[in-house]
Formats: C-alpha cells, sequence, structure tokens
C-alpha cells in the first residue's frame, strides 16, 4: 500500500471512529488506528487489519449477515446493523406497496452486542412505520420462526451467529405473512429479495430510530412455543421411561427445550452444569458446534455419571440437534451422524403418519401430511424410506431456505443437523421439537427392549446400507476454490473407489428439479454418490461421500458395515487425488 493509500485509508477510518455510535467499538479502532500511524512492531499486523475491516461493505445475502464483531463496514456493528434494518424496512414496504402494514418480529441469541442489535432493530423498523415485536429475552431461533407465523408478520429478524466462534455475530432475515406466498411464510429469504435488501442498504443514507414505540411481546410467546411443541409428543407413546442428558453449549436452548420435554413427560432431564446458562464467550468448547470434536465431551463425561440412556445437544441458538446413544457393539457412547438422526427421524414420522392414516393416533395438526425433503448433499436413504411408506419425496439445494419452501412439506432434513418436523409449526430447522421426537422414539424403543442402532439396522436391511462421510478442505482464500472447482470441471475423475462414474452433473448449470449452485455431482456404477461444492460462508471446499452396500440378511450386516468404511476410505482418496492433494 503506497503512502498515500495508507493516509487515504486512516482517514476513513478516523471518520468512521468518530460517527460510530458505539463508544466500544469506536475506541478499538482508535487503537488500531493509533498502532498504524506509530509504526511500531505491531503496526504490519495492525495495518492488515485496518486493511480488511475497511475492504469494503459486508456482503448482505441469503443468509443475511455473519461476521466477526468490530468497527468498519466490512464487520458486525452498529452501523451495518442499522444499514441492514433500513434496508430490510425498505425491502418490506416495497412488497406492500403501499396495500397494507408490514408487521416484524425481531429476536436475538445472548451472544455480544445481540439484544442492542435487536433493539436497534426494533427502532429503526418502528420509525419507518412498520408495527414491531420485540421478544422479551435472548431466545432460541424456533422460538423467532414460530412466531412469525403466529404472530402473521411479514418480516422476521433474527440476532444471532448460530455456531459460530464467540466472536462472530450474525443478522438472519425472515419473510412472511403478506409479503411472499403460503409456502415462504416463515422461511428464510432467497434470490431476488437479498438484491432487493442489499440495494436498500446501498442507498441508504438517513436511518431514523424511533425513541419507542415497538411492542416488547410477554413471556407467553415462549410458553406457547412450549404448549404448541410438546403438544407434539404421541399420545400413544405412554412409556417415558428415559434418562436425558441435555447441553445447549451455553447457548440460549436449555430452559426452553428442557421445558418443551418436561410439558411432554421426560421429566429425568439432566442439564451439562457448566454449559447449561448462555455464556457468549463458550468456555467449555473451542467452537460451539455439536458437529465439532470435543464439543460434546462434557455431555458424554455427564451421561456416563447418571447412566444416561441419550444425550441431547443444541447448537447455541436451538436450531440444530446433535444426538449421542450408548452403542452396544463397542460399549461406547457415540454421536450419531446426521443423516442417521434424519433416517430416525424419517422413519418416525412415516410410521406416525402411516399410523393417523389408518386410523390409529390421533396426529397432531402441526404433524401435517404431505412429503418428506432433504438436501441434494444428505442421504438418498430418506427417499428410499417415503417411497416404501407411500409418502413423496423431494431434493433440494443445501439449506433450509431451500427444504423448508418445498410444497406440502411434512418433513425436511440436511446432514447438517437440521431437522424440521412441524413445518406448520416452525418453517424451519428446529433442534427443540426434533430433540422431543428423538427422546419419544429412544423411549418407545427402550420400551420394546432394542435401541436406536437397532432401528438403522433395520433400515439397512430394507433400503441397503447407506453409509456417509465428508471431507472439507480449507484453502487461504476464497478466490482459491474457484481454481480447485475449475481443475475438476477440466479433468474430471472417471471412477472412485474402482467403480465407474456413470453420471457427471455440473449443478451450476441447473435443472428441471433444482436451480442452479456451484457444485458438481458424481455417480459411480455401483451407486457411489460424491458431490463437491464451495462453502458459501467460508474458503471451504466440501465433498460429501455416499456409499450403498446391499445386504442380504442381518447376520451380513457387520461385514456390509466393514465393506462400506473401507469403500468410503477409497472414495475419499480418490477425491483427494482428484483435487491434487
Amino acid at each position: 500500500m503506497t503512502t498515500s493509500e495508507l493516509d487515504t485509508l486512516l482517514t476513513t477510518a478516523d471518520a468512521w471512529a468518530a460517527a460510530d455510535p458505539d463508544p466500544q467499538t469506536a475506541e478499538e479502532l482508535r487503537a488500531v488506528i493509533a498502532h498504524v500511524r506509530a509504526g511500531d512492531s505491531s503496526a504490519a499486523v495492525s495495518e492488515q487489519d485496518l486493511r480488511d475491516r475497511f475492504s469494503g461493505p459486508l456482503a448482505f445475502g441469503t443468509a443475511g449477515l455473519r461476521a466477526a464483531l468490530g468497527a468498519g463496514p466490512n464487520r458486525m456493528n452498529r452501523v451495518v446493523v442499522r444499514r441492514a434494518a433500513a434496508g430490510v424496512a425498505a425491502h418490506a414496504l416495497d412488497l406492500a406497496a403501499g396495500a397494507y402494514a408490514p408487521r416484524a418480529v425481531v429476536g436475538f441469541d445472548a451472544r455480544h452486542n445481540s439484544r442492542i442489535f435487536a433493539e436497534e432493530t426494533a427502532a429503526i423498523f418502528t420509525a419507518a412505520g412498520i408495527e414491531t415485536f420485540l421478544m422479551p429475552r435472548e431466545l432460541p431461533t424456533p422460538v423467532l420462526a414460530c412466531a412469525i407465523r403466529a404472530l402473521e408478520c411479514e418480516v422476521g429478524v433474527m440476532v444471532t451467529a448460530s455456531h459460530n466462534p464467540p466472536q462472530d455475530n450474525g443478522y438472519k432475515v425472515y419473510l412472511g405473512g403478506r409479503a411472499v406466498e403460503e409456502d415462504a411464510r416463515g422461511v428464510q429469504i432467497v434470490a431476488p429479495h437479498d438484491a432487493g435488501i442489499a440495494a436498500h442498504i446501498d442507498a441508504a443514507d438517513r436511518i431514523d430510530l424511533a425513541p419507542d414505540g415497538w411492542t416488547v411481546l410477554p413471556g407467553t410467546i415462549e410458553t406457547d412455543y412450549v404448549a404448541a411443541v410438546s403438544a407434539l409428543a404421541d399420545p400413544a407413546v405412554r412409556d417415558r421411561d428415559l434418562k436425558i442428558v441435555l447441553t445447549p453449549l451455553h447457548g440460549v436452548g436449555g430452559r426452553t427445550a428442557q421445558a418443551v420435554l418436561a410439558a411432554a413427560g421426560f421429566d429425568d432431564v439432566t442439564l451439562v452444569e457448566r454449559q447449561a446458562e448462555p455464556d457468549p464467550d463458550f468456555p467449555t468448547v473451542a467452537f460451539p458446534n455439536p458437529e465439532e470434536p470435543g464439543a460434546l465431551d462434557l455431555a458424554l463425561e455427564t451421561a456416563g455419571q447418571v447412566g444416561a440412556d441419550l444425550v441431547i445437544a443444541n447448537d447455541p441458538d436451538a436450531d440444530r440437534v446433535a444426538l449421542a446413544a450408548l452403542e452396544p457393539a463397542t460399549g461406547t457412547w457415540r454421536m450419531l451422524r446426521g443423516d442417521e438422526v434424519g433416517t430416525l427421524l424419517g422413519l418416525h414420522l412415516a410410521a406416525r403418519l402411516t399410523a393417523a392414516h389408518d386410523g390409529g393416533a390421533a396426529r397432531p395438526d402441526a404433524l401435517r401430511p404431505g412429503v418428506f425433503a432433504n438436501s441434494i448433499v444428505s442421504s438418498r436413504l430418506l427417499g428410499r424410506i417415503a417411497g416404501v411408506a407411500g409418502i413423496g419425496h423431494v431434493q433440494t439445494l443445501t439449506g433450509f431456505k431451500w427444504i423448508a419452501r418445498v410444497h406440502d412439506l411434512a418433513f425436511g432434513y440436511e446432514e447438517a443437523l437440521g431437522y424440521c418436523v412441524a413445518p406448520g409449526l416452525v418453517r424451519d430447522k428446529d433442534g427443540i421439537s426434533a430433540g422431543l421426537l428423538l427422546a419419544e422414539l429412544a423411549a418407545a424403543t427402550k420400551a420394546a427392549g432394542r435401541t436406536l442402532f437397532d432401528l438403522l439396522d433395520d433400515a439397512f436391511l430394507v433400503h441397503g446400507l447407506h453409509a456417509s462421510d465428508q471431507l472439507s478442505v480449507r484453502v487461504g482464500s476464497l478466490g482459491l476454490l474457484g481454481a480447485m472447482m475449475n481443475r475438476l470441471r477440466e479433468n474430471p475423475p472417471t471412477s472412485f473407489a474402482d467403480s465407474t462414474v456413470s453420471v457427471a452433473e455440473d449443478l451450476a448449470e441447473g435443472s428441471a428439479q433444482l436451480p442452479p449452485t456451484d457444485g458438481l455431482l458424481y455417480l459411480t456404477q455401483n451407486e457411489t454418490r460424491v458431490i463437491i461444492r464451495p462453502s458459501g460462508t467460508e474458503p471451504k471446499l466440501k465433498c460429501y461421500l455416499e456409499v450403498v452396500e446391499p445386504v442380504g440378511s442381518a447376520a451380513e450386516l457387520d461385514a456390509a458395515k466393514e465393506t462400506a468404511r473401507a469403500r468410503l476410505a477409497a472414495v475419499r482418496r480418490d477425491v483427494g487425488e482428484a483435487l491434487g492433494l
């Protein structure tokens, strides 16, 4: 950077600090500026930091905003959030076009600055003439998603970074009510709404904040959610003899999830004490994501101490759920893969919907008949389960913004621990309602003298053993991902694990079933499937692998599992070679 360019950057940063409404981020930025101007030993680091903070505005996309907290247009802070709120408000008014007065509801988790971001959003919406409701306290994302539909709001905003590191925060936007069609009500935004909001953000000039005028919702917004979700429990499953260990991973889901389980009759629930209360620093985990190695260590330790039957873990905003159980084959606790949990829920919901159709137990209105859906990178087993049950099945692009808007949805999931079991209540992934139905299934299975692993084996005997794995390749910058994808397009692999590729699809071309997306799909002659796509949020290439091994009888299961593991290992090696690793 030339002296002139640096001077311009410093002048821009000075102006930002002077106008920053948050004294904490203003002081933080002034300290960085001082390091650069002083030319001390840390100046080079600070200059790079300063350049990154002002490298451009934080892009608003279909995932809203998500980034590290800090001063500057490329960080999450009050200036950026104010502009985002103004953009969302303007877009909502555009959609209304004077035909109605939009309504909005705003929620927030317990991360650093979440409450102030939510309160200022409410003030900006109110100043724009939008009737606005604000959640009464830090609550899970599913409660906010439920409220959008229950309050018939046109806009929903959730301030959360979900399972990101402690230094991050985010801004998730939903549309509903009269602004969108029925299947999209209460669903995260997709194009062209992201571009519409982004254009309004770019055009934002004066941003007004009302001193008051929004409605702080009563605590019944949470108790209503608890009552609605607990009513999903099957009255035919009377046995609730299940010892559960529950962890919210320092997030906001603990109280709500425990209340739901208790209302449904599960009263033997032990909260992981050191992770029970919301803490934005997440002190006991390196990364507050149930998928990460070590994240469930305390929960599994607690399970061993109390002799639990099941571990249920929510991520910090409780829209995802992970499950762990004692595996009979090894005698050790194991966290189930996302596809395994999706399979169990698919089996359970298919059985419940079939029983209701055949005149069995009454079905709650929120558990409606319809189709099953999962993302293209999730296991193909759900489609086979649905087919046998006479239920329609749809594959979508990755993300609940696509899964949740499937017409006539009854159940949807993605392998990254996201499950929608009651789209009539929450048109998004919901780790609390899914956790309840998993507890119900585990209790019924225990009462029958069986395990969840037995249920998976039953499915493998009918549909073939479906085994999946992932390979993630982190790179130095987002720009390198395009080069890696181009390498595959120019030199496509011809086989995986000695099975010839029979189908190769460039997902960027789109199809009658799926909109275009950057990704490559390969199917081999023995049903091995490989999907490779860039991450939408990180400089990472994600590879999803699945093999299907036929199983003739229960006696062949163990051998089939060994064969599947070996095939997956070979596929991983071949994918790595194709990527030049």
